[in-house]
């Protein structure tokens, strides 16, 4: 798994532990496919799916800026930029 998915699928990972049922449904699917790359990911989503990352990696991408983690901000980007 490439580092952006690494960074997704521990993302997913804190959504899931509240019980989310769409990011623990997303976490699933990241773990049991061999995704090489995000593009690859997010083409293999739904559009609910996608509405979810959406609003997901905007909140997760806001919190990774306010705590300055400038590589977390990327690699969530890298993720983002491809559901647009």
């Amino acid at each position: 798994m490439n580092q952006t998915l690494a960074y997704l699928r521990e993302a997913l990972a804190n959504y899931a532990d509240r019980h989310h049922t769409v990011a623990m449904h997303l976490y699933k699917k990241l773990i049991s496919k061999p995704y090489k790359s995000e593009e690859q990911f997010v083409r293999d989503l739904s559009p609910k799916e996608v509405a979810f990352l959406d609003r997901m990696l905007r909140q997760e991408m806001k919190y990774a800026k306010e705590e300055q983690d400038n590589i977390r901000v990327y690699h969530l980007n890298e993720v983002y930029e491809q559901l647009i």
